[in-house]
């Protein structure tokens, strides 16, 4: 059963789109080809079409529920020419995104106005996941950012004691400033879209056997400050534990059926407080595990098609090398390559033949049972096209738009 997407998460529409779309449908005759007892088919010289790129380990944050947490302050950050090297080396092949976030915090980066500034001039658009603490570096770049870019703020509170309680930060940010200079930063850009983002936690969360503070009780007054002070949009996820023995992230895992009816009960009802409230004051955002959540789905999003086939067009790109998924971040199963693996032609090539091999070896139906997948439907409907005896050709394109995974 399916259930409405926002534009944002509907990422079948995004393969359609006429930048695209051509690539997919190279990807699916390469799939169909290796079905047909072709093996020696070559994969589509092709970029991903979007990229997480973490350029640093360094945080200045502590949260109890990172997911990252065992990656992050490593000291190890990416070279800024073989920033610059590889982001040229991808758009040559068709990238079209860049989401700088993930196993730190970006803007500690020495050269994060730089990487936001090159990533514009070669016609990337360009996504920024921030905790907030150095929003200056981002007022800097800010003017460079169109109405296609993004700037989310990791804030996950209402009040001040919940932000400490759940950020640990290890000097003495205010969310109130925090707020203040994303108002300042949208009133100077409203073309930017800016974004509050918050990560629901509810009564017996741990990570590694630490409690995690509730902030179940603050949704709705999240979604009021983040009118107040200007911003498009609230989103609303739920909390992700990573498993520490499997080292991969899942949702409701190990809670008996009685305990998961209460949690869901509970967001939902938040939930609908929360958009009741706000009216048409903010843009209300559900990511997709927690609308699979509320709808009692997050069993079918561990339940995943043999093939991963977003491996291809979304990876990581971090300090620790190149990953398939950004929810195997740092996992040595889903690594591609080290961090040079997309710095020039040769080190592309290279990479490219190792995902071939990674996207026929890794078996996702194992290796991501317990994962509620953010890319399961898309895996799924891709799938199912590539089984059917449906035309590429027969594909309506879609314009232009969002290019984000």
């Amino acid at each position: 059963m399916t259930h409405p997407k926002h534009k944002e998460h509907d990422f079948s529409l995004k393969l359609r789109q006429a930048s695209v779309i051509e690539g997919f449908a190279d990807y699916v005759r390469w799939q169909r080809s290796l079905r047909n007892d072709r093996p020696d088919a070559s994969v589509p010289d092709m970029a991903p079409v979007s990229i997480n790129l973490d350029l640093t380990t360094a945080c200045n944050f502590s949260c109890p529920h990172c997911v990252d947490s065992g990656i992050i302050n490593s000291g190890r950050q990416l070279d800024l020419e073989q920033v610059k090297k590889s982001l040229d080396t991808l758009k040559a092949h068709g990238l079209l995104s860049v989401i700088l976030l993930g196993g730190g915090e970006p803007t500690l980066y020495r050269g994060f106005g730089e990487v936001v500034r090159y990533s514009k001039e070669i016609g990337l658009q360009v996504g920024i996941v921030t905790n907030g603490s150095k929003l200056q570096r981002v007022t800097d770049v800010a003017h460079l950012l169109g109405k296609h870019d993004w700037l989310r703020l990791s804030l996950d509170a209402a009040i001040q004691e919940t932000f400490d309680k759940l950020h640990r930060p290890k000097t003495g940010v205010q969310l109130n400033d925090i707020l203040e200079n994303a108002r300042e930063i949208k009133s100077q850009n409203p073309d930017l879209s800016l974004g509050y983002s918050f990560v629901i936690m509810w009564e017996g969360l741990e990570m590694n056997g630490v409690p995690i503070a509730p902030n179940i009780d603050e949704m709705q007054k999240a979604a009021g400050l983040a009118a107040r002070y200007g911003f498009d949009y609230i989103s609303f996820k739920p909390c992700l534990i990573r498993l520490p023995d499997l080292h991969k992230e899942t949702l409701l895992d190990s809670v008996d059926r009685q305990k998961q009816e209460e949690i869901i009960n509970e967001v939902k009802k938040r939930i609908d407080e929360t958009k009741d409230a706000a009216g048409d004051r903010i843009k209300i955002l559900e990511s997709v595990n927690l609308i699979a959540m509320i709808h009692h789905r997050v069993h079918e999003l561990k339940k995943q098609p043999k093939t991963c086939h977003m491996h291809i067009f979304n990876s990581v790109l971090a300090p620790d090398g190149i990953f398939h998924c950004p929810a195997f971040r740092g996992v040595e199963s889903a690594k591609i390559a080290e961090a040079d693996g997309y710095a020039g032609e040769e080190n592309f090539q290279k990479t490219l033949e190792n995902l071939r091999r990674s996207i026929d070896c890794f078996d996702a139906q194992k290796e991501c049972d317990r994962i509620a997948c953010f890319y399961n439907d898309v895996n799924w409907w891709i799938e199912n096209f590539i089984t059917s005896e449906t035309p590429v050709a027969s594909l309506e394109t879609a314009e232009d738009d969002n290019f984000f995974f």
